[in-house]
């Protein structure tokens, strides 16, 4: 169904919000049926740090020193026990590096683990909690005086603000100990963001500056940088169910809009892909990080009803699954190019060797971004596709991506990601990042698993595949109309983007003394 030709369906999605709210859709398919020993090396070699080295068989720290694959795999690996007792002994309210904090990596890797865990095990470990507090109390320093919008990093051991993109996690924690605060400043930061003119309607730039609340300069994308705005815009307005209809507005303008102005059909094979947008030039990229927006448009499309959204979900899922089944390993690279009517404007210039593998596959790996990370999004959205339509299909290309996990990624020890999807014997990078177990392993045994397990209709994944319980579902999502913005009036600075806070260890008026 999904590949190719949806060109109409543009105007089919418009038509759909002139007949007002209505009934939410369950997002998974009824009655569905299913047609390493790489923990053990994360304890040898890399027990207490965050990432294993799967070839120098030594460790990194890159995200604060506490154990980020220990903690972002505690819904994930079988030393469950040993994993808990290692977290709630790890003081979090100091790192053991130099390194800035990331607001964002910490919240979707440390405060969301914990936090789901807690709630997957019956409640049974509150210190799970208290370990999610400290992380939050010091991150909500982010805000500086009555900004809206946070800083992106802070220098941990002096309390230096920063940003990311947080309902869910934050939500979370304000459900778990009865603190509004946490919520309230991860909500004010959204709405601040879909509320301020953008550079296309309804798809605000890539950059904000903290401390005017203006946007830096007007790349528009869905990929990284961008991504978790647009994912979290209904996946909060499903876990939390709001009465604000914002979040569930906003999202339904940015994926209308899209349609209207990033959308692209590759001329071979018909391809269906989301351009990137810069100061009124469409860049024909996308990325394996971007293909995330399949899955999320497969859920948001059925919690509106809308098929028409479910459908170009599927489509865009075909064409991030051709980057894995078009390589010589059978896994999708780092970033992709592709020509469209319009053009083929990508930022660099293909080579003779890029336009010839084009004209077989409809796309072709970016110059110097041939790399596999053990990055999720497409097995993501591969699980989303499978649980969302039951068809066997997906299940087969999971089991045919973990074939060439198997086969092309074992390192020395554990797994590792390589230099060149399009080579055979490539080399490894040395490094696991902790959402190989978080999210790539887990959503393989999702879709291998009972389908009634963490069903969608129960649980929302967040960024990093932690599944926080939903209440049951509200009636309606959103108000039936798209969250209208004004272009004409946007206004973007330039320059570089301040991330870390000029003013460390002030305290964001908004926190309460008592926090």
């Amino acid at each position: 169904m999904a590949g190719r030709h949806l060109g109409t369906l543009a105007l089919a999605l418009a038509c759909t919000w002139n007949i007002g709210s209505v009934t939410a859709g369950n997002v998974q398919a009824p009655n569905l049926t299913l047609p390493s020993n790489a923990a053990e090396l994360l304890r040898e070699y890399a027990w207490g740090h965050d990432d294993l080295s799967p070839v120098s068989e030594s460790y990194s720290d890159s995200y604060g020193g506490w154990g980020a694959t220990i903690v972002d795999a505690l819904d994930t690996i079988d030393i469950f026990e040993e994993a808990v007792n290692f977290t709630t002994s790890v003081d979090f309210s100091v790192t053991p590096t130099d390194d800035q904090i990331d607001l964002f990596e910490t919240t979707i890797r440390y405060v969301a683990a914990t936090l789901v865990t807690y709630e997957l095990s019956g409640y049974q470990y509150p210190a799970l909690v208290e370990q999610a507090k400290v992380l939050v109390d010091k991150m909500a320093y982010a805000w500086v005086g009555n900004q809206s919008v946070p800083y992106g990093y802070m220098n941990w051991n002096e309390t230096t603000p920063v940003v990311g993109t947080l309902t869910m996690e934050w939500g979370a924690l304000s459900n778990f100990t009865g603190n509004q605060t946490y919520r309230e400043l991860a909500e004010k930061a959204v709405i601040w963001i879909a509320e301020l003119p953008p550079p296309l309607p309804a798809l605000p730039a890539q950059g904000i500056d903290p401390t005017t609340g203006q946007f830096v300069g007007s790349y528009v994308s869905w990929g990284g940088g961008s991504d978790s705005y647009f994912e979290y815009l209904i996946k909060w307005a499903r876990l939390s169910n709001t009465d604000n209809n914002l979040f569930a507005d906003a999202w339904a303008a940015a994926v209308d809009s899209s349609i209207q102005h990033l959308a692209r059909t590759s001329t071979v094979l018909d391809w269906q892909y989301m351009a990137d947008w810069d100061a009124g030039t469409i860049i024909h990229i996308g990325s394996h990080l971007e293909c995330y927006l399949a899955g999320n448009w497969m859920l948001g499309g059925r919690l509106l009803n809308n098929e028409t959204i479910v459908n170009w979900g599927l489509a865009l899922m075909e064409s991030c699954w051709n980057t894995y089944a078009s390589t010589a390993t059978g896994i999708g690279p780092e970033y992709f190019g592709y020509f469209s009517s319009d053009g083929n404007y990508t930022g660099s210039s293909p080579s003779d060797g890029d336009i010839a593998f084009y004209e077989k596959h409809g796309f072709f790996v970016y110059p110097g971004e041939s790399d596999y990370y053990l990055r999720p999004e497409v097995l993501e959205s591969n699980f989303y596709a499978w649980r969302v339509t039951g068809d066997p299909k997906y299940v087969e290309r999971a089991g045919d991506a973990l074939a060439s996990f198997m086969y092309y990624l074992q390192a020395p020890s554990a797994y590792a990601g390589i230099n060149d999807v399009d080579a055979t014997d490539s080399t490894f990078i040395d490094d696991m990042q902790s959402f190989w177990f978080a999210e790539v392993l887990k959503y393989l045994y999702l879709t291998f698993d009972d389908p009634e397990n963490i069903s969608l209709d129960e649980y929302v994944f967040n960024t990093e595949a932690h599944p926080f319980k939903a209440p049951p579902a509200k009636e309606v999502y959103g108000s039936g109309t798209l969250l209208q913005t004004d272009p004409s009036a946007f206004k973007a600075t330039t320059g570089p983007l301040p991330v870390v806070s000029p003013a460390p260890a002030v305290a964001s008026a908004a926190i309460p003394s008592g926090l």
